[in-house]
């Protein structure tokens, strides 16, 4: 595992817990909006933290910290995920799981195994602007739903989060999403914004009304429904 961006502390990002981030590089998706471009287009043109800094970093915060989150990039797309949060894990930490769920195989064997406390899952759209949004011409949306009834059985705690973009979204999108998700734990929107390093910077924020409006279309279905600054 090849981790390009260590943040080392985090109040927002685990719910409940203190946390660092640790970034992995590359992705399934091509989300026009990404705002780690670098990361996904030209993981291996990124610095590169050794792990020994890593390790020894989480072993001299034990204690202060109570969790790990692995996010990227798209972390489910590396071969030794698994084998990189168990080593976490063996020095007492929660693991929350960053993912687009476009690997519901790997997700599954992270929450069976174990490996995952704690799931937040970006469910980029409906299923009718999936790709679009996610950037991939040819996308197999039962892949999204595997891991969206996966997570809504309730294995794990677990979250599901849209970044909403005033030019890829509409009421429509969230009726659909709406129906997709409904009953879910935790919904969570965040609003676009352009803070650089994004693939295609042509988008653009929706207003207070349209996230205002998105919520309410929401709340018909889903019970915790919440605005989330990024």
């Amino acid at each position: 595992m090849v981790i390009h961006g260590l943040q080392k502390m985090t109040l927002v990002d685990y719910p409940g817990k203190v946390a660092a981030i640790l970034f992995t590089g590359a992705c399934n998706f091509r989300c026009p909006f990404c705002q780690n471009a670098s990361l996904v287009l030209h993981p291996s043109s990124e610095p590169a933290i050794d792990d020994d800094e890593i390790f020894s970093y989480l072993r001299k915060r034990k204690g202060m910290l109570e969790g790990v989150v692995m996010t990227g990039g798209e972390p489910t797309v590396h071969a030794d995920l698994l084998e990189y949060m168990a080593r976490i894990k063996d020095l007492g930490y929660a693991v929350k799981l960053d993912t687009n769920g476009y690997r519901p195989d790997v997700l599954r064997k992270a929450v069976e195994g174990g490996y995952a406390d704690y799931v937040a899952m970006d469910v980029k759209n409906s299923l009718t602007s999936y790709a679009a949004t996610a950037g991939i011409e040819h996308l197999y949306t039962a892949l999204i739903e595997e891991s969206i009834s996966f997570l809504m059985e309730d294995r794990v705690p677990y979250e599901f989060r849209t970044t909403v973009v005033h030019e890829l979204h509409n009421d429509k999108d969230f009726e659909e999403i709406g129906r997709m998700c409904a009953g879910c734990r935790n919904y969570f929107l965040q609003t676009y914004s352009d803070r650089g390093d994004i693939i295609n910077p042509i988008f653009t924020a929706p207003s207070q009304e349209e996230m205002e409006r998105y919520i309410r279309i929401l709340r018909k279905t889903i019970g915790n429904v919440s605005l989330r600054d990024r």
